[in-house]
């Protein structure tokens, strides 16, 4: 069995998020341990002692929620479809719909996506960070059909958040991951805020508060060659196209 790295104080931050943000977000998690609401079995802090629990629970093919640098999301192992399409039935949410995939390092992008069109060190500018990047998955892709069947392409996130990244490096996989909240309703920055769905979840991982509010992460399209697209603001929209625009790449249609 792999070792889990040590985590120290888990903390989710945006000091990877470079060139853009210029204000350090961290907090310890410990420290919203009195929140918790320990009168349910279900709920666990985010912290190092409970990942090598968050992994076995994903391998065993169950779904999670645990928090991101954006937003709480729920998150299965990409690869079991069972566990993908329960996700599906707790949100309510149509499977025409893709879902995204967590990885928990940058380099392990390319496992799942292609990547060798992209200027150097585009990718280790924009993550970790709160941006997905939607790449095309290509043949050498080891993502299952079956997750996001017909579609050539799939987003990408590495959160800037340790307890989400350790839990995906110990899963040995890409992780499917979306917003913790029916589908159509608002997103979740507490735990509480999806209180009515923790029922279905193995465990809630508890991280407190979270404090980039509901936008999500900022969703940009690199699949052409020198082109990028925001496909959706969020919340770092304006640090993205710095970013991108360094590199430089050039604004593709009309963005969001």
């Amino acid at each position: 069995m792999a070792e889990i790295p040590r985590l120290g104080h888990v903390k989710c931050s945006h000091q990877g998020f470079r060139g853009g943000f210029g204000k350090k977000m961290a907090w310890n998690l410990e420290k919203c341990y009195p929140k918790l609401e320990f009168g349910s079995a279900l709920v666990r802090p985010a912290t190092e002692e409970y990942a090598r629990e968050a992994i076995d629970v994903l391998k065993s093919g169950k779904v999670l929620a645990v928090p991101t640098d954006t937003l709480y999301g729920f998150t299965c192992d990409a690869c079991s479809i069972e566990a993908v399409r329960r996700i599906y039935e707790i949100k309510g949410r149509e499977h025409t719909r893709p879902l995204a995939i967590c990885v928990g390092d940058v380099w392990d992008i390319d496992r799942f996506a292609v990547t060798n069109h992209l200027p150097l060190g585009l990718l280790a500018s924009l993550l970790p960070g709160p941006v997905t990047v939607v790449l095309k998955r290509g043949d050498s892709s080891i993502l299952e059909k079956s997750l996001n069947p017909g579609l050539d392409s799939i987003g990408v996130r590495v959160p800037d958040c340790n307890f989400i990244r350790v839990i995906a490096r110990g899963s040995g996989s890409a992780l499917a991951l979306t917003s913790a909240n029916l589908s159509g309703k608002s997103s979740s920055v507490d735990i509480k805020d999806f209180k009515n769905l923790w029922e279905h979840c193995a465990y809630v991982y508890d991280g407190g508060v979270l404090p980039l509010g509901r936008a999500g992460s900022t969703i940009v399209d690199l699949t052409n060659i020198g082109k990028y697209k925001i496909l959706r603001p969020g919340s770092a929209k304006e640090e993205t196209v710095k970013i991108l625009e360094r590199y430089p790449l050039s604004e593709d249609g009309t963005a969001a």
